[in-house]
């Protein structure tokens, strides 16, 4: 039997994977890392949009609008591990090129442990509404 991690080494492991990305569009590189596990829970969470309210029995549905700049802006990070994007730089993301924030988001949801499925089973599981994206993860 392998040995017991003790609460201090569960606490102080170093897991979150980084990955260096090549953007040449950018004249450049990024560093993408993958997200905590609170991080991925607010980025799922940042999906749902519950229809006027936020009590039990009202519509949900899901927002896949800027999911790409979203989850880009969470997981690009500089040398020193803090985050290059804020909430506020999303829109401004997003309207990069989109084959570029394909590229990314595809490295940052791999790091997250998250499958293109995991991402559509949220849309499907609240009504699948869109909200002007494209409707392709």
């Amino acid at each position: 039997m392998a040995e017991l991690l003790t609460r201090a080494q569960i606490l102080e492991a170093e897991d979150l994977g980084s990955e260096v990305v090549p953007v040449p569009e950018w004249g450049g590189s990024v560093l993408v890392r993958g997200l905590t596990g609170r991080e991925r829970d607010l980025f799922e969470a940042s999906i749902v949009r519950i229809q006027g309210g936020s009590h039990k029995g009202l519509p949900v549905q899901a927002s896949l609008e800027n999911i790409r700049a979203r989850l880009v802006a969470m997981c690009v990070i500089d040398e020193d591990g803090c985050r290059l994007f804020d909430d506020r730089d999303v829109r401004a993301l997003g309207e990069k090129s989109g084959s570029v924030l394909d590229r990314l988001f595809d490295v940052a949801r791999r790091l997250s442990g998250m499958t293109e499925a995991d991402v559509n089973a949220i849309a499907e599981d609240f009504g699948d509404a869109r909200s002007g994206d494209s409707g392709s993860i």
